[in-house]
Order: structure tokens, then sequence, then C-alpha cells
């Protein structure tokens, strides 16, 4: 006996007479909870993103990018910084197995199997528990993944000279540096340049020196006994020289 479309009767229970594979509910049993998609949920997209890129615009005009100077690519004392997104990576090439001649291990094979685990992860648990407990192969790979994200980011942040960073990238205001001069000769002669520049804007391993606001005999005086980070005996002209090199050196202003 037949009763409703494609219904049988089996004793006391209604049975569907084809089987059909699970097909999702039609949203439209929702009443209230939908939306058309067009004007009515891209309008609240665009009305979203206009937010967003109000503040983002806001932002940079209350807070400009901190650039630096123009670079220099002469400049074999200068340390680099990645974004903030790559400074795991950064900090990974610091380590002996993967810098110098195994650059390529840290920059390429070591990243390139830790994302191809986490991509294979749901090949390797496909188990129907959403707990993490019943997951312990992705759950684990990826903790171990994020830790060492978060490890390798906190130690290049802690380790990185922040303060040589900020003195290396600061712009130098634009001089005009005579080097046809007796003391630039002088300066180039006695190794100065690779150091301080050669527009004395400086760099890592040296400070810079225009505008030094130093007298003669005290740039003189540094050249022969050091300071800082700069050892003693660096200068090894003679008298007659260290002091047309002291006068270039406190010569040279940007006014």
């Amino acid at each position: 006996m037949h009763r409703g479309k494609g219904m049988k009767f089996v004793g006391d229970s209604r049975v569907p007479a084809e089987r059909k594979p699970n097909i999702p509910k039609d949203y439209s049993e929702f009443p209230g909870k939908t939306e058309a998609f067009w004007p009515n949920f891209l309008l609240k997209e665009w009305l979203v993103g206009a937010v967003f890129l109000i503040g983002f615009l806001c932002l940079t005009v209350a807070h400009p990018s901190p650039l630096e100077r123009v670079a220099d690519p002469t400049d074999s004392g200068y340390i680099p910084l990645p974004d903030w997104y790559f400074l795991f990576l950064y900090q990974l090439l610091k380590y002996e197995f993967a810098a110098g001649s195994f650059t390529v291990v840290g920059a390429i094979v070591i990243p390139g199997l830790a994302f191809g685990a986490l991509m294979l992860a749901p090949f390797l648990d496909r188990g129907p528990e959403r707990r993490p407990a019943k997951r312990p192969i992705a759950v684990g790979m990826m903790i171990l993944g994020v830790a060492a994200v978060f490890y390798l980011t906190w130690e290049s942040v802690v380790t990185h000279d922040w303060e040589q960073a900020a003195e290396q990238g600061k712009i130098q205001a634009e001089v005009e540096i005579d080097k046809e001069s007796d003391g630039y000769a002088i300066y180039q002669e006695q190794g100065c340049i690779s150091c301080h520049g050669d527009n004395l804007q400086g760099g890592a391993a040296g400070k810079a020196l225009v505008d030094n606001g130093l007298e003669p005999d005290a740039i003189a005086d540094i050249a022969i006994n050091g300071q800082g980070s700069m050892p003693a005996g660096v200068f090894k002209g003679t008298d007659e020289e260290l002091k047309v090199l002291s006068e270039f050196i406190s010569g040279v202003t940007s006014k």
C-alpha cells in the first residue's frame, strides 16, 4: 500500500522507498537567518571594509612609517632586520647548522619540512574526533610548529642590538664633501671609510662623523687612543697627516 510520495508502510514505520545521499537542508528553512548576497550582505562587507580602511589611513597619518637612510650596498657592516613575521626564519639562519655553507638547510630544507608537515596533518590524522586529546598527531604537530615560531621570534628580538640598528638606520643630513681634498685622501688611506662610510655617514661598525661637534685636537686624540668600540692605534699615519685628517673631519657639517 502506498501513501505519500515515495513512501511505503513497513509495520508501524515509514521508510523512504528510495535511499538518497545526505543533502544539506535548504537555508530557506531558516527564515530570518538568511539574506540576499546582493545588495544586503555585500553592502555590510563594504561598510566594514571602509571603516577599517579609514582607521588604517588615520594610523598612517598619526604614525608615519619609520624610514631609514638610503640603502648603501657597499656598507658591509649593516645589520639587516626583516619584518616581524620573518624573524623566526632570520633567527634560524644564525645557527651553525643552518648558516654559512648550510644556508640552504635553514632557508629551504627546514622551513619546507615544517610547512610540509603542517599541510600533511589533515591527511595523517583523518579521524572524526574534534577534541584535541583525541587528535594527538595533528595537535602535536601544530603545537610544535607554533612553539618553534614563538621561540625563534623571541630569540631574534632579544639578541638584536636595537640601539645600534637605530643608529645605523638614522637619516643623516646630506652634506657636500670635498673628496678631492687631502683630508679625504688620508681618510681613505687610513681605512676610516670602511667603518664610517664614504660620506662620513657612519654605519654598523662606526658612528657618523657629520656634525660631530668635536675640535681637531679631540678628533686626533680619538684617532690615536680610541674611544668606545674604536680601538687604539687605528691611525698609522704621520703627525702632519693626523692634523690634516682631524681638521677635515671637524669641518664636515651639514650647514
